[in-house]
């Protein structure tokens, strides 16, 4: 699926408008420019990055309340799917935190949030914050097997929060294993870019 097309999707679908595909067209410039230098993402889904990397973490805008505070992404990496989810957000209240280890990943994020003027912070590994995470949800798309994702949310956000997570074609088989000790009111979405991945949404309390 190419650009046109998923921009289509996004605006029928998703409701991105202009302003907002036009900087989704600059993050994704500035990626792939710094991809030449830095494996940020696989090259070989460079070129089907709107499909691959943008739409799929666009589809999480459905399940989030950007009436709320604040969102975390936990191992955001590139910025998927905290930097997409940033530049949706019209509400000038609600902040978006980006947690990723690697140094110079986040000075790419930094670049880009300056870049496209988005209400967005970059931290370094969650392990490493001396500040408690307040936040109504947390996302991660590429960040640890769900039971580890669960644990690490319970340990680091200090209230009741939502927790989306991007799971592909095992993740009926990670919540089994997530949920062997105790369990949290769950839903599972099927994703929009691949009929075999899953969107797992817990409610942690």
């Amino acid at each position: 699926m190419q650009e046109k097309e998923v921009t289509q999707i996004l605006k029928s679908d998703l409701n991105f408008d202009s302003n907002l595909i036009n900087k989704l067209k600059l993050f994704s410039d500035m990626l792939i420019k710094a991809n030449q230098s830095h494996n940020f993402i696989s090259k070989n889904t460079e070129n089907d990055i709107w499909h691959r990397h943008i739409l799929d973490s666009a589809q999480l805008v459905k399940f989030i309340d950007f009436q709320t505070l604040s969102l975390a992404d936990f191992g955001t990496g590139a910025g998927f799917p905290g930097i997409v989810l940033a530049i949706f957000n019209q509400n000038k209240d609600f902040h978006v935190k980006l947690y990723e280890k690697s140094p110079v990943k986040r000075k790419f994020l930094k670049n880009v949030i300056k870049e496209l003027d988005i209400n967005a912070n970059v931290f370094s590994n969650i392990y490493d914050e001396s500040e408690e995470v307040y936040v109504e949800t947390v996302v991660c798309r590429a960040f640890k097997k769900l039971d580890k994702v669960i644990q690490v949310s319970r340990e680091i956000v200090k209230k009741p929060h939502k927790l989306i997570v991007l799971k592909g074609q095992n993740a009926q088989e990670e919540l089994n294993k997530a949920f062997k000790k105790g369990k949290y009111p769950y839903k599972i979405e099927k994703s929009i870019t691949n009929k075999d991945s899953k969107i797992i949404i817990i409610n942690i309390n």
